[in-house]
């Protein structure tokens, strides 16, 4: 591991327990601060780690009573109740068990009249409300944060971004009989004004990217390489996904 690795490294055997392990750390933020604003990414990654803060909440509801939520980052072109879309994903796990409204969950349109608009709305809504007390992600297999995809230079705010050929084939398009035709996310500069960073990496296919992260070069070519400027991010990562 490199020494002048800024992130706080935590590993855990396996995928259920790097879910336990994000999951007592979302619980613990919403114990200090029950009212917390978090930025969630969707994907196969965090699923379980929020299905297991469902479960708390609906065993305790007060400890989930509060919690806003700001979705990361939706597929364009798909119909919301697509069941690819991160909006049924964050439903599923989340919102349904929680029974979270609109006044404590907002996120990306899947397919907005107006882009730009868009993207707006979304930038001044974390504007206003904002900054995310904990912004929990997982790490592309190109080394992407939510659509913020490799490139030549990065956008800083909300965006439509190009996907790339590893989001094309990404798991969750399983379930869908179309293909998105872009991505729509916030930008590095949102992501690097929360609070606190929670970076989830799981399996072996992770393990490369991991090891890119962790040397100290930040690159529009690896765009998780940004977080080295954040100063308190935690990566939860199992041990497959842990360079040997």
């Amino acid at each position: 591991m490199n020494p002048s690795c800024p992130f706080q490294i935590q590993r855990a055997a396996d995928y259920e327990a790097m879910s336990l392990a994000a999951a007592a750390r979302m619980e613990a933020q919403l114990r200090r601060k029950p009212d917390s604003l978090m930025i969630l990414a969707s994907g196969c990654t965090p699923e379980r780690a929020y299905e297991l803060l469902a479960g708390r909440g609906q065993v305790e509801p007060e400890l989930c009573a509060r919690l806003r939520i700001l979705k990361l980052d939706e597929w364009g072109g798909l119909r919301m109740n697509d069941p690819a879309t991160c909006e049924v994903a964050m439903r599923r796990a989340l919102i349904g068990p929680l029974r979270i409204g609109p006044d404590r969950f907002v996120g990306w349109q899947s397919m907005p009249s107006d882009i730009a608009a868009e993207c707006h709305r979304m930038g001044q809504w974390l504007e206003n409300h904002g900054p995310a007390d904990l912004c929990v992600l997982g790490l592309g297999l190109n080394g992407h944060l939510g659509f913020n995809e490799p490139g030549g230079h990065m956008q800083a705010g909300p965006h439509r971004a190009e996907l790339s050929i590893e989001s094309k084939q990404h798991p969750m398009l399983n379930v869908s009989s179309r293909q998105p035709g872009y991505g729509l996310t916030l930008g590095l500069r949102n992501i690097l004004q929360s609070r606190e960073i929670l970076l989830l990496v799981s399996g072996a296919r992770k393990e490369f990217q991991l090891r890119r992260l962790l040397q100290p070069e930040i690159t529009s070519q690896i765009p998780a390489s940004f977080l080295w400027l954040h100063p308190d991010v935690t990566v939860c990562c199992d041990e497959g996904a842990l360079p040997g």
